[in-house]
């Protein structure tokens, strides 16, 4: 245990100014974003109404998934938090090539978010250039977080709070037309009419599990917030235990009434399902306020990715695999210089939506998850070793504690491992592992070239 204080003595100076209400809101706030709102319109191409199913398979990795990291952030509240769990429990190589895929691929979630933002603007202004909104928002947030992790967890808490309440009301107004008003070809039954349940089959179902994983995707991040949490044991629990709870039922409750009222095939990417919904129902102005509130979903999905790869850029940088300009922080305990080299994704974003507005989005999404999909891999992988090494010291038993363990954390790595194999065989993520596997192979290569040697200097030192 005296090896893990050495991280986190390492990593001090960040400010602990997040309470347990905000740190439920950021979690929230990067899983509601993108993921829900636009990317549940490329899962329902895929499955068809059987998305259903591909979400609830996403939910239960993800659950699986909450449950080994807070039972090792309990035990260990940090930045670094599953890099430096990985570097502690594997080895400081596992440690590095994590916290790169992660960042790697956060950096590259802000870009699916930021172009996402310029198909929402389209909706009202069709004839301005995409790129003018990415630019002006990201110019908004960046500023948001340089200010203070304070002024980011307020933001936050805003704009997520604005989120679920649409949401709520979505899902209202989604059940009253469903179960109460029922006007003509609306209902159930659109589950079965327009080629069954499983239109694409049972392969289809299991790709929209991948995109599922994909709208998960980041609520890991309040793990790393954990290092800038007021209370971080008490604050974790409570956190992770609502955040949950509030996915699954905003999750399975939206997409199960959005596919009642929108025959599957209408479920594009041109524009959000929610908005088809909204004009479907045709209450007056609806479909204006929804693509608002989704807006604001994906700036606040943004607004916390760019706060959680500075964070992991700093732990970075104070383990010594960056520059340590990246590691420095302000009077204000914000590492700016890491802030500004996490810009890399809006800058990418902004020239696929120049060159290929189009495709934009399902590029940069096939391409960030493979940093995701490993590093969720990894979390598992960690948690087997954290548990073995935890009782083999004879450490007491933790307050939260991941259930039926190994089993249970053995599933939640095949099946993670499994959807990662599946992307090589699906046309529209096969640039996952073309791209992710060889950029890991170049980390391999940087890791034993440049840091082997320093990370064995620095632990004999550290066990001297």
């Amino acid at each position: 245990m005296s090896q893990f204080q050495d991280i986190v003595r390492r990593e001090q100076g960040l400010q602990r100014r997040l309470n347990a209400s905000q740190m439920a809101m950021i979690a929230i706030g990067g899983a509601i974003g993108t993921g829900l709102f636009l990317g549940s319109g490329f899962a329902i191409s895929f499955a068809g109404p059987s998305v259903l199913i591909s979400y609830a398979v996403g939910a239960l990795i993800s659950l699986l998934l909450m449950g080994c990291l807070a039972e090792m952030t309990v035990a260990h509240p940090t930045s670094g938090s599953f890099g430096a769990y990985a570097e502690h429990y594997i080895g400081p190589w596992a440690g590095y090539l994590v916290r790169y895929a992660y960042w790697s691929c956060i950096v590259l979630a802000v870009g699916t978010e930021v172009t996402a933002v310029g198909v929402y603007m389209s909706y009202w202004f069709p004839e301005a250039p995409r790129w003018l909104w990415v630019i002006l928002f990201s110019a908004a947030l960046i500023g948001v977080n340089a200010l203070s992790v304070k002024a980011f967890g307020v933001v936050e808490y805003w704009f997520s709070t604005i989120k679920i309440a649409a949401i709520a009301g979505f899902i209202l107004i989604g059940a009253y037309v469903v179960f109460g008003s029922r006007p003509e070809g609306i209902g159930f039954a659109n589950y079965t009419a327009h080629g069954g349940f499983f239109p694409q089959g049972g392969w289809g179902t299991w790709v929209a599990v991948i995109i599922a994983i994909f709208s998960y995707l980041s609520i890991e991040m309040i793990a790393v917030a954990a290092g800038e949490a007021e209370h971080p044991e008490q604050a974790i629990t409570r956190a992770f235990r609502a955040t949950l709870v509030r996915l699954v039922v905003f999750y399975l409750l939206s997409i199960a009434l959005m596919l009642a009222i929108v025959p599957w095939q209408a479920a594009g990417t041109d524009k959000s399902p929610f908005v088809k919904v909204m004009e479907i129902i045709g209450i007056p102005g609806a479909a204006g306020i929804i693509n608002f509130v989704i807006l604001v979903a994906a700036l606040s999905a943004m607004n916390s990715q760019l706060y959680i790869t500075t964070r992991m850029m700093f732990s970075l940088a104070r383990a010594g695999h960056a520059s340590e300009r990246f590691g420095r922080l302000n009077a204000r305990g914000v590492p700016v210089a890491a802030l500004t080299l996490s810009c890399l994704g809006i800058a990418i974003a902004t020239a696929l939506n120049w060159w290929r507005p189009e495709q934009s989005f399902s590029l940069m999404m096939a391409v960030s998850m493979f940093g995701a999909m490993f590093t969720w891999l990894m979390i598992f992988v960690t948690h087997l070793c954290f548990r073995r090494r935890w009782q083999a010291q004879g450490q007491a038993p933790l307050a939260f504690r991941m259930w039926g363990f190994p089993w249970l954390t053995l599933l939640g790595a095949g099946l993670m491992l499994a959807a990662l194999v599946s992307t090589l065989f699906t046309e529209v993520f096969r640039l996952t592992l073309l791209t992710g596997l060889p950029s890991l192979a170049l980390l391999a290569i940087v890791y034993a070239l440049r840091y082997r040697q320093r990370s064995r200097l620095a632990a004999a030192a550290t066990s001297a």
